[in-house]
């Protein structure tokens, strides 16, 4: 956990390296944000029909569908996975014109930043002093933030119930209109807080689902807050792609495959 003030913005840091369990996997929209400075051979990314590679790493806003990651043979990175608001204090441009459009860290912090932070973390003495240059380089170019506060506040009260409250009664308790919160939502998330409310519910529902049991798919959408199982299944297939039981499908081969792996809770093989 990063220290403050950043733990406020930032969810972990984290060092990756070794052959990933599948050259490809499919990445569920989260309410959060990513930062990856790569020091391997480039990866691909790929949101709906355009792929791209990226080989100094990538910034990506909070994703309201699935993306694909493409893995090179070998990876090695260092990255930050922000709360949905985080990103914003350290981008140039509002979080909305990067809504699944991820973009490669020189388009947001110039050429010249990440050649020298690459350089920097590639001779550092192991993980541990990584992650904390890399923290180091996010406290330096922490700045102010206009609407931060509002919007920090409001998406914590959506964390905090999962996403079950009005968006109407937010506004009000923090005494202004539904227009101007969506505009700072944009601005610093890149999603309206009705957007963000159900990415909230849709991934407590997906970690409330046991694989290694039978599922009772209309009782799992009730207890989660959907008008009924239909609806369930539209919105589920809206953010993944995927049906439910296919879902469930694919992650019982994931921890079949790889049982135990550290990557098992939340992506899904693409191949």
């Amino acid at each position: 956990m990063p220290r403050p003030p950043l733990d406020g913005l930032i969810d972990d840091l984290y060092y990756l390296e070794g052959a990933p369990p599948y050259a490809r996997l499919t990445l569920l929209p989260a309410p959060s944000a990513l930062l990856i400075v790569n020091l391997g051979a480039p990866f691909r990314i790929r949101t709906g029909t355009e792929t791209a590679e990226y080989a100094d790493g990538c910034v990506v806003t909070m994703p309201t569908h699935a993306w694909e990651f493409g893995y090179p043979h070998r990876t090695r990175s260092v990255g930050v996975h922000f709360k949905p608001w985080g990103l914003a204090p350290f981008l140039p441009m509002p979080a909305a014109e990067l809504c699944d459009r991820p973009v490669t860290v020189e388009q947001v912090w110039g050429r010249r930043a990440i050649t020298d932070l690459r350089d920097r973390l590639a001779t550092a003495d192991g993980p541990h002093e990584m992650l904390t240059l890399l923290e180091d380089e996010l406290r330096r170019r922490l700045g102010e933030t206009a609407g931060l506060a509002l919007v920090r506040q409001t998406s914590s009260v959506l964390a905090a119930t999962s996403g079950a409250v009005a968006i109407g009664d937010l506004s009000v308790a923090a005494g202004v209109s539904n227009t101007h919160l969506a505009q700072r939502f944009k601005q610093l998330i890149g999603v309206t807080p009705k957007r963000l409310a159900r990415t909230y519910r849709l991934t407590a529902t997906v970690f409330a689902i046991d694989p290694a049991g039978p599922i009772d798919w209309g009782d799992l959408a009730s207890r989660a807050g959907y008008f009924d199982q239909a609806h369930f299944g539209h919105e589920f297939r809206e953010f993944t792609g995927l049906t439910p039981t296919r879902y469930l499908e694919v992650r019982r081969r994931f921890l079949h495959e790889h049982p135990g792996h550290v990557l098992a809770s939340w992506p899904l093989p693409a191949d």
